[in-house]
């Protein structure tokens, strides 16, 4: 694979937060013939004919530019501004044109052939211009909203609103489940529309008012019906598909009893360390190989560096 550890998080940019604030610095950045440009159309990154994500400099990105219903800074490498620019308002066809490319691409379907630091790249690009798209009217008084910020914060254009909208995270714990027997073994469930042999680690958003511990004790207790002793921070992934972000957890287990809620879950099981090693080498595998969840259970497994 061509990213080591977890995929979307080794972005390199400084983000330059307080020069983006700047609009006059921002257009001179867009000047700048050694300005890269990285164009997307509907969250879709453009490719090359060799297969790569398409990047040009601002000299070659004009008429792109003109054309992008968003540019947004994604910040500086060095002197060099790197930006994103939204196509989706027009054609495929023409966002190709535009873009030199020769077709575009799913993000998940690139990311563990991509160097890690240039699929963390097409990941921020594609949250923030799908928030900047998504984010056209304010919600509290229904009014258009401006750009700002280069692409970071929205206005609102209501007379006697002016409210400032900031891209919005979603949160969401994932959790592997440790039985509280001396012999490791792990829990895994099956939720309503995977295979015989889709199981995979338990997660949930976290809601209001709520610890992220808080979230994980709560989402396996609902779905699993399984009580939570001690809960341990691993990591964390972004993950724009659309807003998300993963913190991943280890859990202890009071008991092995389960009681699935039948909603979320069809079942649950505790697999141990062989189970899960032969699941990942010769079976259905830890689950996507660019998910927390499939890094936690490889890790787990001895099979990946924690």
């Amino acid at each position: 694979m061509a990213f080591d550890g977890l995929a979307y998080t080794g972005t390199t940019h400084d983000r330059a937060t307080s020069l983006r604030t700047d609009p006059d610095w921002v257009a001179e950045q867009l000047r700048h013939d050694d300005t890269l440009v990285l164009p997307m159309w509907r969250d879709r990154p453009l490719l090359t004919a060799t297969g790569q994500p398409a990047m040009l400099t601002a000299r070659a990105a004009r008429a792109l530019v003109t054309a992008a219903d968003q540019t947004a800074l994604l910040g500086l490498d060095g002197a060099t501004a790197t930006f994103a620019a939204d196509l989706s308002a027009i054609e495929e066809a023409d966002a190709l044109l535009l873009g030199a490319a020769d077709t575009s691409a799913d993000l998940r379907s690139l990311a563990t052939t991509l160097p890690g630091p240039l699929a963390a790249t097409l990941a921020y690009a594609r949250g923030l211009l799908y928030w900047n798209r998504h984010t056209r009217y304010c919600g509290s008084c229904g009014a258009l909203t401006a750009s700002a910020h280069a692409g970071h914060l929205r206005l609102c254009r209501g007379s006697e609103c002016g409210r400032q909208l900031f891209p919005r995270i979603e949160p969401a714990v994932i959790v592997l489940v440790e039985s509280p027997r001396p012999e490791p073994r792990c829990l895994l469930a099956r939720h309503h529309g995977a295979g015989t042999d889709g199981f995979s680690l338990l997660a949930g958003f976290v809601e209001i008012g709520e610890s992220l511990e808080g979230a994980v004790r709560r989402e396996v207790a609902e779905e699993a019906g399984v009580a939570i002793g001690a809960v341990t921070y691993r990591s964390s992934q972004g993950w724009p598909f659309p807003a998300g972000l993963m913190v991943g957890f280890v859990a202890q287990a009071t008991d092995e009893t389960i009681a699935v809620d039948g909603a979320e879950l069809l079942e649950a099981r505790w697999f141990d360390r062989a189970e899960i090693v032969e699941r990942i080498v010769d079976g259905p595998g830890s689950g996507p190989a660019d998910s927390i969840g499939g890094w936690l259970l490889r890790s787990w497994a001895g099979l990946d560096r924690p």
